[in-house]
């Protein structure tokens, strides 16, 4: 016949293509063409594919060899096209039934001795194939956890291409030799992006269940912070913690993950895919239960943040902390480009990179959590501290985080130094993360019934046209709000987001509708500006 063709899946961000590789043996010298806009990596497979042939005892053809990747409009990358190519030169010269591979999809690197590697990226790749119609996928056996992840999709997970030929071919399966034991597995390495996980700041045992988040009992004192961080996790609302250093800013946020409801089967496919492609993904752990926490060093370029690099823009830390949390220490030091390209995913929940090699689409939904010292030495609010810096330094520190960055931020909060009664332990221990993790699901849940059949599932999500009209507050509630907003204090977006908070506190209380109270309550954490409400939910108010 000289020709055949199968599947395999280019990735766009954390999207997938089906792409057709065919491939064509025509008489002629023999040479092998690579078509269809392929990158370098992808050039050299040819290299690699003719070695794993020979090497898995076939016979490599003596022909002219076209091999095209169809549609040739769309930028393919990476070594995962292996072993489509493979198959697919394998059919053209009938050395496995053409019609055995057309309806299937490929997905591995070879390696020149005929293994089959791993590579980052399958769960998208096979969601891919699954929403093409295809349900039959061909993987590399160390990712076969987590291509089976999809439903409706058979998945084969092989060690080499001489197994895979012998399935094909209904042969006996040969066995493969395992590697040396003691030795670190060199089939891994195709999973894993060297430094990732430490250069985006991930955590990296607790979010994905391999040991306990640190509790909320731990942090002593700081009952108007703690509040605040309840508020937020049950409403995913951002969060904003300034305060001298050593008050305790970054232990509560290390402490928000833990108190937050566990992923849905849907999100956690959705972080999932996302940390395949970036090459963080563990493996022996193909799904991602719980939320993530990325917390980028202040350093981070605007590129890191949002996502960016050659070709086509790889997910950045808002994308790594998609259904997670992200937190910024130091957010003054951050750069205020990098900043203010945050403003965009705190709005739409996605990040939109153009770049020259296309325009790529990332989730990035998450709950940010700000922390900023006073003044650049941290003692400006504290008594006789004997702060130097100059009023006019003070002003452009605090205000290198801008106005429409902070306006998106629905919580500020005050953290004050920890009284010596509290840090020795004189005072009442809090409450530990599972008691307010437990609140936290049933807010999360009160909301989620009144939301339901709309698009939105957390109060932070709901448009404030829709809080207003649809969803009513007690009469007289938002009383002191519009002041606040004739007064120049609030601007709209600001009421609508006082409104969010309101309701969120209503759902923590078990109230059906916000009352003056919880409004009261709900621009205090906004503002700062005390109401003379109790500040606490649940066992504290």
């Amino acid at each position: 016949m000289g020709f055949a063709r199968t599947c395999s899946v280019a990735l766009v961000g954390v999207e997938g293509v089906v792409v057709e590789v065919q491939a064509d043996l025509e008489p002629g010298v023999a040479a092998f063409t690579l078509v269809g806009l392929p990158d370098k990596s992808l050039v050299e497979s040819r290299d690699r594919v003719r070695a794993a042939v020979v090497n898995s005892d076939a016979e490599w053809p003596q022909k002219k060899l076209t091999v095209g990747l169809s549609p040739a409009s769309v930028p393919k990358s990476g070594s995962g096209f292996d072993l489509a190519v493979a198959c697919a030169v394998l059919g053209a010269a009938e050395r496995i039934d053409p019609r055995a591979i057309a309806d299937l999809v490929l997905v591995g690197e070879l390696g020149l001795d005929g293994r089959v590697r791993p590579v980052r990226g399958v769960l998208p790749a096979v969601l891919a194939a699954a929403e093409a119609g295809y349900e039959q996928v061909v993987v590399p056996e160390r990712t076969a956890g987590e291509a089976s992840l999809v439903p409706g999709v058979s998945v084969l997970g092989v060690r080499s291409l001489r197994q895979l030929i012998a399935v094909l071919n209904d042969e006996p399966v040969p066995e493969e030799e395992p590697d040396g034991a003691g030795r670190p597995d060199a089939m891994l390495a195709g999973l894993m992006v060297p430094g990732a996980g430490v250069g985006t700041g991930l955590a990296a045992g607790a979010g994905r269940g391999e040991g306990p988040w640190p509790d909320l009992a731990d942090v002593a004192g700081q009952h108007v912070a703690r509040t605040a961080l309840e508020v937020a996790a049950a409403g995913s609302h951002h969060l904003l913690l300034q305060g001298p250093p050593g008050a305790g800013k970054t232990m509560l946020a290390e402490r928000l993950p833990a108190v937050l409801p566990p992923l849905t089967r849907q999100e956690s496919l959705e972080v999932t895919a996302v940390h395949s492609v970036a090459g963080i993904l563990p493996p022996g752990e193909p799904l991602v239960r719980t939320p993530p926490y990325c917390a980028p060093h202040h350093s981070a370029t605007m590129q890191s943040l949002v996502g960016g690099g050659q070709g086509l823009a790889r997910p950045g830390a808002v994308s790594l902390a998609h259904r997670g949390v992200l937190f910024l220490d130091e957010a003054p030091e951050f750069s205020g480009k990098a900043l203010d390209a945050l403003r965009q995913p705190l709005e739409s929940g996605h990040v939109v990179v153009a770049r020259s090699a296309g325009v790529v689409r990332l989730p990035a939904r998450f709950l940010m959590v700000l922390a900023a010292n006073p003044c650049p030495c941290g003692r400006h609010t504290l008594h006789g501290s004997g702060c130097d810096c100059p009023a006019s330094l003070i002003r452009r520190y605090q205000a290198r985080l801008s106005g429409p960055l902070l306006d998106r931020v629905d919580l500020r909060v005050q953290v004050e130094p920890v009284s010596r009664a509290d840090l020795m332990g004189q005072g009442a221990r809090g409450e530990t993360s599972a008691a307010v993790a437990a609140r936290v699901g049933e807010a999360r849940a009160r909301a989620a019934d009144r939301l339901d059949g709309t698009p939105w599932s957390v109060n932070s999500e709901v448009p404030g046209h829709e809080l207003r009209t649809r969803w009513q507050v007690a009469p007289g509630a938002l009383a002191a709000a519009e002041r606040d907003m004739e007064r120049g204090l609030l601007t709209a977006r600001g009421l609508d987001r006082v409104l969010r908070v309101a309701w969120t506190i209503a759902d923590l209380a078990g109230r059906a509708r916000p009352t003056a109270q919880d409004v009261d309550l709900a621009l205090e954490l906004r503002t700062g500006i005390a109401r003379g409400v109790p500040v606490g939910i649940g066992a504290e108010r």
